[in-house]
C-alpha cells in the first residue's frame, strides 16, 4: 500500500521500514528503543557523521530513492573505513516532506541494505529518527570496530612514506559534470527524463557519482600492513592530499603519471571516496592500493615536485550555489 508521510504517520511508516534495514552483528539492542545498545570488544569504538541535503548535496530528478540510501551508507562507510576499522552500525535520521511517499522511504531503506550488504555484511542500521521538513535531509551516524588496533590518523606520514591511493580518481567529478552538462533544462534545473536517458545511454558514467562503491575493506588490510596515515578522498585528491601533508607536517608529492587520463580532474574532482594511505617505504601495498607519490620534507602538496595550488575540490561553502549530485 502506497501514502505519503502525512497520510501515515510516524509509527505506521517505521513499521514499514525496519524489516528492510540490514541488522548489525554488534547489535546488543535495536531499533525500537530510546537509544541502541551495541558490543565494543575492543574498550573503543570509532565513530562519524555526515549529512545529505538536497539541493547542495544530491538532486531528487538525478537521484533515485535507493540511490540516495546507498549514497549515504557508502560515504559513512568509507570514513569509518579511513581510520583502519571495520564498520559495525550506522544510526539514520531523516528529515522528509509530508507529501513524500512511503514507497519512496522504503526504497531509501533498501538502499542501505544493499550497501551495507555488498561493502560492509556486518554492519547494519541500529536506530534513528525520523522528522518533517520542507528539505530531505539524510543525517548519519557510523561506528566501527578497530580490532586492537590503533586507528590510522592523518598525522603520522614521514618523509620516504610512499603514498598510496585505492579507488578511483575523477570518475565523480566526471559523472557529475555530465549531469550539469547534459542533464538539466533551458532553465538549468535539474531533469529527471534527462538524467535517465544520459544513464542508459551511458552505462557507468554516472555510478561513481550516485552510487558510490568505496574500497571499505581496504581500510582494515592498510592498518594491518602498517599504514601511516590514511583518509577518504571525498573532497578531491589535492585537498585531501593537503591535510595529510599538514596533519603530519611533510609534504605530499605526486606522480602525474599515476593520477589517470585526466590528472587535473584527478586532483580537483570529490566523492570519489576512495582511500589515499601513506606507508613505510618497501612495505608491500594491500588490497587494492597502488602507489601514487611519496611523503618528502617541507609542506603542502607537489605534483612531480612543483607546488600544487589545491583550488577545487569540494568546500560546501565555496561551493555551495553548484552543489554536488
Amino acid at each position: 500500500m502506497d501514502g505519503t508521510l502525512g497520510e501515515l504517520g510516524e509509527t505506521a511508516v517505521l513499521a514499514r521500514i525496519f524489516p528492510r534495514l540490514p541488522a548489525s552483528s554488534a547489535q546488543l539492542v535495536g531499533p525500537g528503543d530510546d537509544a541502541a545498545v551495541l558490543a565494543a570488544p575492543d574498550g573503543r569504538f570509532v565513530v562519524t557523521t555526515d549529512t545529505m541535503i538536497h539541493g547542495p548535496d544530491f538532486r531528487l530528478a538525478w537521484s533515485s530513492f535507493e540511490d540516495l540510501g546507498w549514497k549515504a551508507a557508502a560515504t559513512n562507510l568509507s570514513d569509518v573505513a579511513a581510520m583502519g576499522a571495520v564498520p559495525t552500525a550506522l544510526v539514520v535520521a531523516l528529515a522528509v516532506p509530508a507529501t513524500a511517499s512511503v514507497l519512496d522511504l522504503e526504497r531509501l531503506a533498501d538502499g542501505f541494505r544493499l550497501a551495507c550488504e555488498a561493502l560492509a555484511p556486518a554492519c547494519g542500521v541500529v536506530g534513528g529518527d525520523l522528522s518533517v521538513s520542507d528539505t530531505l535531509t539524510i543525517a548519519v551516524t557510523a561506528f566501527g570496530d578497530l580490532e586492537g588496533r590503533a586507528p590510522v590518523l592523518r598525522s603520522g606520514a614521514r618523509a620516504g612514506d610512499v603514498v598510496a591511493l585505492s579507488g578511483t580518481l575523477g570518475a565523480a567529478a566526471a559523472g557529475l559534470r555530465a549531469l550539469f552538462e547534459r542533464a538539466t533544462d533551458p532553465a538549468g534545473e535539474p531533469d529527471a527524463e534527462l538524467a535517465t536517458a544520459l544513464r542508459s545511454s551511458h552505462p557507468g558514467l554516472l555510478d561513481t557519482q550516485l552510487r558510490p562503491v568505496p574500497p571499505i575493506a581496504d581500510g582494515r588490510l592498510a592498518a594491518l600492513a602498517g599504514a601511516t596515515a590514511m583518509l577518504d578522498v571525498s573532497d578531491g585528491l589535492g585537498l585531501d592530499a593537503r591535510r595529510i601533508a599538514s596533519a603530519s607536517r611533510a609534504a605530499i608529492d605526486l606522480d602525474p603519471s599515476a593520477l589517470g587520463a585526466d590528472p587535473a580532474l584527478a586532483l580537483s574532482g570529490g566523492e570519489d571516496h576512495g582511500l589515499l594511505a601513506t606507508f613505510p617505504a618497501g612495505t608491500e601495498l594491500p588490497g587494492g592500493f597502488r602507489a601514487i607519490g611519496r611523503v618528502v620534507a617541507g609542506d603542502g602538496v607537489l605534483v612531480d615536485g612543483v607546488p600544487y595550488d589545491a583550488r577545487g575540490g569540494w568546500d560546501p561553502y565555496d561551493d555551495w550555489n553548484g552543489g554536488r549530485g
